[in-house]
């Protein structure tokens, strides 16, 4: 299953100390070199939808800390940085603000996240004509901690939305030879599915019901996941008692979820065509062309129309 969302914290590595030491000879005076700095954390973006899995046991992550100074004014050595990778469309939100620290958008993109601290100064840095012997040094800083909210929203060029069972899953392992999980009952894709077809991305969003922009059915945690595809591919299969009735409702959820929704481009995909004679069908595709004229009438189990959605796909903008 796909986690999009999750809690980590992160941390930056702590500043090593500064040394406190004094040279073997008489007279030498003091030599207590420096504490290394603390590693910083820093994010890189990936295309693995699936990144945020690894967080469904492990939340904390920390840089390394810095080394001790050491004799003869030597550096403890800087801790060494850590990677955190995340996907694509990860937005990383401050548990404690509810501000966003930033957005991830495309693959191999890297951030700065928190900072190591600093390294505590040795005895070394504090000599003076005055102060001959100092005895003291600085311990090192800690580093920045950020207690964080991942949220994914897939990036994908179109989303296959509509009520479960419109054959939205079928449709997609028939485009893009994926194999998403499918049955004959609801609510069998519990998490959003992604394929290529015609070098495009489709995302396979779980199947809305209404009330989704309230939260019934999950249906906050998938509809975030349309305000990033381009082109919306609404499914309404053949089987539905009243296909304006289920279509309007799909379009209600997202207005109320995000009026934004309502102004990207969209198609109907009048799906499981072969469940109906051509009269039938033409019947259905008339009805949803008074609400949208790019209406395609679609059956995985007819070669000629799967090939004419392809072609479809492959032109859209």
């Amino acid at each position: 299953m796909l986690i999009d969302t999750s809690e980590i914290v992160v941390k930056g590595g702590h500043g090593g100390a500064g040394k406190v030491s004094f040279g073997k000879m008489m007279g030498s005076g003091p030599d207590g070199g420096n504490g290394g700095d603390g590693g910083d954390v820093y994010v890189i973006a990936s295309s693995d939808i699936t990144l945020l899995n690894q967080f469904s046991q492990k939340k904390s992550f920390a840089a390394q800390d810095g080394k001790a100074g050491e004799k003869t004014k030597k550096s403890g050595k800087n801790g060494n940085d850590f990677e955190l990778t995340l996907p694509v469309g990860t937005t990383l939100i401050d548990k404690r603000t509810r501000e966003v620290v930033f957005e991830l958008t495309y693959a191999g993109e890297r951030r700065l996240l928190v900072r190591g601290g600093k390294g505590g100064s040795g005895n070394f840095m504090f000599r003076s004509p005055i102060r001959t012997t100092p005895k003291f040094a600085q311990p090192g800083l800690a580093g920045e901690e950020k207690k964080l909210i991942l949220t994914l929203r897939l990036i994908a060029d179109f989303g296959l939305i509509g009520l479960p069972s419109a054959g939205k899953t079928s449709l997609l392992n028939e485009l893009t030879n994926s194999k998403a999980k499918t049955a004959e009952y609801p609510f069998t894709t519990l998490s959003p599915n992604l394929g290529i077809c015609a070098g495009k991305v489709l995302a396979d969003i779980p199947g809305l019901i209404e009330g989704a922009s309230e939260g019934k059915g999950l249906g906050t945690r998938f509809l975030k996941h349309i305000e990033k595809v381009g082109v919306l591919i609404h499914c309404v299969s053949v089987e539905s008692e009243n296909v304006l009735k289920d279509y309007k409702t799909i379009r209600k959820e997202l207005g109320s979820f995000n009026e934004e929704l309502l102004g990207k481009p969209e198609i109907i995909l009048l799906t499981k065509s072969d469940l109906k004679n051509k009269a039938q069908t033409a019947a259905l595709v008339k009805k949803l062309k008074t609400v949208n004229k790019e209406v395609y009438p679609v059956s995985i189990h007819d070669w000629d129309s799967m090939e004419k959605t392809k072609e479809l796909i492959k032109n859209l903008k």
